[in-house]
């Protein structure tokens, strides 16, 4: 049996609170002893643990996108028709699962607001890489579909952020119809 030092235990804590703390305030409105009181510790603790807050959110971003590729994964996996499009239906579906939780678009929403600070759009660039490759890899889908899966998981972000689902106007139902968002 490994032991974990308080460190390697505290770490996960730390990055699940930054990533609920982030996602509600974004990066410019959210504090290091915002995260800390989230996450039971001292802001003192968070920097020993993440240098910087660009190092916090960061791991927070990428622990957004460990979950999608995850959850992509798992969805390839479990589908039935293994075609192209079955496979993409099944990551999508699954994917709409997943957002139910807001934290992970809302991460993602404001790490593209502040993708022009150097790390931050590299580790997004990075996440937004890993999931196309992944989800080319696992479907066998072409180009044009995989980037119809990822625009329809903006549109999705959009939607849900917007909070279009429940709205009855003409224009909302255009940018809603067949979207559905439990």
């Amino acid at each position: 049996m490994t032991l974990l030092s308080t460190a390697d235990a505290r770490r996960p804590v730390v990055v699940e609170s930054a990533l609920a703390t982030f996602a509600q305030g974004g990066y410019h409105g959210t504090t290091i002893a915002e995260v800390g009181r989230a996450a039971g510790i001292s802001p003192a603790y968070v920097f020993k643990l993440f240098p910087s807050k660009e190092q916090l959110f960061i791991a927070a971003l990428e622990e957004c996108f460990r979950q999608c590729l995850e959850t992509f994964t798992a969805a390839a996996d479990r589908v039935r028709d293994r075609s192209p499009e079955g496979i993409l239906g099944e990551m999508g579906a699954a994917y709409a699962d997943l957002i139910i939780d807001r934290s992970l678009i809302m991460i993602q929403v404001h790490a593209q607001s502040v993708a022009d600070i150097v790390e931050i759009g590299t580790s997004y660039r990075a996440g937004m890489a890993a999931i196309t490759r992944l989800v080319q890899s696992l479907s066998g889908a072409d180009d044009a579909a995989v980037q119809r899966m990822i625009a329809y998981g903006q549109l999705c972000h959009l939607i849900v952020v917007a909070g279009l689902i429940d709205r009855h106007e003409d224009w909302a139902e255009v940018i809603t119809a067949g979207f559905r968002h439990d």
